[in-house]
């Protein structure tokens, strides 16, 4: 059991020591770091850090903190993550942290009521799953994986008190949440503030030279900043990324909005989908999500600029990000089976099912058959030319369709091939 930490007489700090000059090694890794990041925090600071790591041999610290909450993840919730594999490519030791302590808590950010802690045995079952998705984008073999009760359960009640001592009530109200909720007359439970300082706790605990977080984060990891100092550590640099939009170039990727593409969606799906985005949201994936050079975009950038069609460096990356999360013969088959729908061919990977009740109106059939969410859908898909049976597009919405096996076709990328018996 890992025994609470207390606070050292001595900052371990290179502060009012003379800077150190940057080499070109340590500029590259730091316009690496700046990469489509939101901030970075201090950006001197973690300079020098990655000046010492290159004169010592000692990697950074890289520490990404994730509560084990119902996994269901999407290309948004990569973004943090692609930025931690970067840092690893480095050479820094990054240090995934599940924190099945702090969901018992429950992360207040954003929030504008009570988030429900989750229970034990919840905590369990989602953590198992946890570092298996991570590891579609980190390397497995030199992540560092930690639980934060390590080091919050010996705290004791004692130890949590000693923790609480060290913020204060005004340091909290700062937080944007936090006082929104006060001035609404929303209640705050007092256990919301610990959730912070837990957090915070997690740096002083790992000696993090550098925390992650989307920008929602961004309270939570200052607080880990004041708390390293107040220990007598070296305080971590915290670097926050942006949310992701979605499909729709909008709206932040989420699954509510269905805008989104699940790391785990079949290739076909995913290759699709990507390529729908447009060529202006395009340069943002690809800033976001792809693991190619700053070099090689500026390169890409400038083809596209002198007359490469868009449409290429699109598949480019809707390969690239295929093969991350499926193989590199899935990225191939799926542009394939993208190239033959384009054309008006008829997918390899058709979902088959058989229904009864011939002759069905179109709506329903669509319906049952799952390519449409409600009848009015379905009606609406007819009307803007959007529904195709073995090819054929359907324009009236009365149709009655008999039995006999044939291909539902709705929008472009929906397909069923059904047996319809009486």
């Amino acid at each position: 059991m890992t025994t609470p930490v207390t606070p050292s007489k001595n900052v371990a700090s290179a502060a009012g020591s003379p800077p150190l000059p940057l080499t070109d090694a340590v500029r590259e890794a730091l316009a690496i770091t700046r990469r489509g990041v939101d901030e970075l925090l201090i950006e001197s600071e973690f300079a020098q850090k990655l000046t010492r790591s290159e004169q010592s041999g000692q990697p950074l610290r890289i520490k990404l903190g994730l509560d084990p909450t119902a996994p269901d993840l999407h290309l948004g919730h990569t973004v943090v993550l692609n930025k931690m594999r970067q840092l690893q490519n480095l050479g820094h030791q990054v240090i995934f942290l599940i924190g099945d302590f702090t969901s018992m808590i429950g992360d207040p950010s954003g929030r504008n009521i009570t988030r429900p802690p989750l229970t034990k045995e919840q905590i369990e079952l989602n953590a198992m799953t946890y570092f298996k998705q991570a590891s579609l984008v980190l390397d497995p073999a030199r992540t560092e994986i930690r639980y934060n009760s390590e080091w919050s359960d010996p705290l004791g009640a004692r130890g949590m008190i000693e923790l609480a001592s060290r913020y204060t009530v005004a340091r909290m109200m700062e937080r944007d949440d936090f006082t929104k909720r006060y001035k609404s007359g929303t209640p705050i439970s007092v256990h919301e503030f610990l959730y912070p300082l837990m957090q915070g706790y997690d740096s002083v605990a790992l000696k993090a030279d550098l925390e992650l977080g989307g920008t929602d984060q961004k309270f939570n990891l200052l607080v880990g900043r004041e708390l390293q100092k107040d220990y007598g550590q070296e305080q971590q640099c915290i670097l926050t990324m942006p949310l992701l939009e979605g499909l729709d170039g909008v709206d932040k990727m989420s699954k509510s909005k269905n805008n989104y593409i699940g790391i785990t969606e079949p290739a076909n799906m995913m290759f699709g989908k990507l390529m729908s985005i447009s060529d202006t949201m395009m340069w943002r994936y690809y800033e976001l999500l792809s693991f190619r050079s700053i070099a090689d975009l500026a390169s890409l950038k400038s083809e596209v600029a002198a007359g490469l069609n868009p449409r290429e460096a699109k598949v480019a990356l809707a390969q690239e990000i295929v093969a991350r999360f499926h193989s590199a013969q899935a990225a191939t088959d799926a542009l394939a089976d993208f190239v033959n729908r384009s054309k008006g061919g008829v997918p390899d990977d058709v979902p088959e099912l058989a229904l009864a009740g011939a002759p069905l109106g179109i709506a329903v059939l669509l319906r049952q058959a799952g390519l449409c969410a409600s009848a009015s859908e379905a009606m609406r898909m007819v009307e803007q030319g959007g529904v195709k049976i073995d090819g054929a597009a359907v324009s009236d919405k009365a149709l009655k369709v008999g039995a006999g096996t044939f291909v539902l076709q709705v929008g472009k990328r929906k397909f069923a091939r059904v047996t319809l018996s009486a």
